[in-house]
């Protein structure tokens, strides 16, 4: 029997009938194991409140809760043209946001993939590639030329230590890079001497976090939006907090910024629950974290993201293996093999549409090279689905201990991520977890989970802008004094 489409992800494929007495015994077992409480919820949320509230001390805690130096809300009037460029793993991004004033924007873009050479070139390399690609987008959009340069806003997605929204000095590299000469210094004024040495209308103007620039692009077109998430590879969050209550800023701020000035806040709360307090971890995320290239980090995100879900599939089929219980007399070499299931795996199996799970037949028959049986595939679906039951529920934790810190009684909270936008079910369960935390008795649910904006583009212009802005107003005050 074949279904129109994918059923809704708590939905048990057929009956239970064939399955064996023991393989059911071991799946209430694991059921009971992934399954996380409204009270647990609640108790992780309370938790993440003062672990927030730790990592804004001067003292500081697990969770970086970095200044974003974005200073001022978008109005969503912010007109004008800005540049905005993102540097990721295998491209650089450069987009033209148009910003309407009408809380609306048309973006123009171009991507231009980084030579094969660049992740360990000299500092030079990298600076002139970006500084190449930028003038050929400004000459091809604005052939004519421009009448003053272009405010560019820079998403930098690298560790770096921010005083100001113009400046970041990279900590260290990652995704890869080793390039010498940069860490440790300002990457801002290196990128601007490259564009000036190609005489190309740009200023840069602002760096951000891809996180940050989700919050803002988001509450560009959406002023009920309170924060912006990323539930992707990793986990993150950003929202705006007051200055006056971020006790780390003091001696930072420049005289004209005022204590109930807003500050946006990267949290970088995928380190939360690095002290192994409350997160109801197993011995699977254990394993995880142990053979990991960094144990004792990123604690929260080892639970819930998506570069980690396929894995906690993997190490939990395998016990199932060892104790003889399913993939009997097969080769299990493949599955052996860390991380060879990618969180696609997991979604994949939740999205099989067929009564008899023929697609997670197939996938095992491809992937791993394992015949399965119809009992085992109804197993595997119950642990996919509970795994990423789990994922979705312990992911609210973050924006519920936002919301509580913050005093929030509504919000939109907008995320972007694969494993927001593509895993099956993510939605739904992260809605029934916020339920299950806050206990409402609305009929409509007073915080929800919305579709963020391009955070990297848009995000980084509107920053651009607000930061123009500001820098205008600063410079007029002057000029009054005077």
């Amino acid at each position: 029997m074949v279904h129109l489409g994918p059923k809704p992800p708590q939905h048990r494929k057929g009956s239970y009938l064939d399955v064996p007495e023991d393989l059911l015994a071991e799946l209430h077992k694991f059921e009971e194991l992934f399954t996380v409480s409204a009270e647990t919820l609640q108790k992780i949320t309370d938790h993440f409140v003062t672990e927030l509230d730790k990592g804004l001390s001067k003292s500081g805690g697990n969770i970086p809760m970095i200044p974003g130096w974005v200073l001022d809300f978008p109005t969503g009037k912010e007109t004008g043209d800005y540049l905005a460029i993102d540097l990721g793993g295998t491209n650089l991004r450069v987009v033209l946001v148009k910003l309407g004033g009408n809380r609306d924007f048309d973006t123009t873009q171009s991507k231009y993939p980084l030579p094969s050479t660049m992740r360990t070139a000299k500092s030079e390399d990298l600076w002139d590639f970006i500084a190449e690609c930028l003038k050929k987008f400004v000459d091809e959009e604005f052939p004519h030329g421009v009448s003053e340069p272009l405010p560019l806003g820079f998403t930098f997605s690298f560790p770096a230590s921010q005083n100001s929204i113009k400046e970041g000095y990279l900590q260290r590299w990652t995704k890869g890079f080793d390039i010498e000469d940069v860490e440790g210094h300002d990457v801002v004024p290196m990128l601007q001497c490259a564009i000036e040495k190609r005489k190309v209308p740009i200023d840069v103007v602002a760096l951000i976090n891809d996180t940050t620039g989700t919050l803002v692009a988001s509450m560009y077109t959406d002023p009920e939006t309170k924060m912006g998430l990323i539930f992707g590879t990793g986990c993150n969050g950003a929202y705006y907090d007051v200055c006056g209550d971020i006790p780390k800023l003091e001696g930072r701020l420049d005289s004209d910024i005022k204590p109930d000035s807003p500050m946006a806040i990267n949290c970088e709360y995928g380190a939360f629950d690095n002290e192994h307090a409350v997160l109801p971890r197993t011995k699977y995320d254990l394993i995880i974290d142990e053979q990991s290239p960094r144990p004792g980090q990123q604690s929260f995100e080892k639970m819930i993201s998506g570069y980690y879900l396929g894995e906690v599939l993997r190490l939990v089929l395998l016990d199932l293996c060892a104790r003889d219980k399913i993939f009997k007399g097969q080769d299990l070499t493949k599955l052996k093999q860390a991380f060879i299931l990618d969180t696609s795996f997991p979604a994949k199996i939740e999205e099989d549409p067929y009564e008899n799970l023929s697609d997670v037949q197939d996938l095992f028959q491809s992937v791993l090279g394992i015949q399965t049986t119809s009992a085992e595939r109804k197993i595997i679906r119950a642990l996919a689905e509970k795994i990423g039951e789990r994922s979705a529920r312990l992911a609210i934790c973050g924006i519920a201990a936002i919301c509580k810190k913050r005093g929030y009684k509504t919000a939109h909270c907008a995320a972007d991520g694969s494993v927001y936008n593509k895993y099956p079910g993510f939605k739904e369960r992260a809605a029934k977890g916020l339920r299950d935390v806050f206990q409402w008795e609305t009929k409509e649910d007073p915080i929800i989970i919305v579709p963020a904006e391009d955070g990297s583009g848009a995000g980084a212009a509107i920053i651009a802008a607000l930061t123009e802005k500001r820098l205008k107003e600063k410079k007029s005050v002057g000029v009054k004094k005077v």
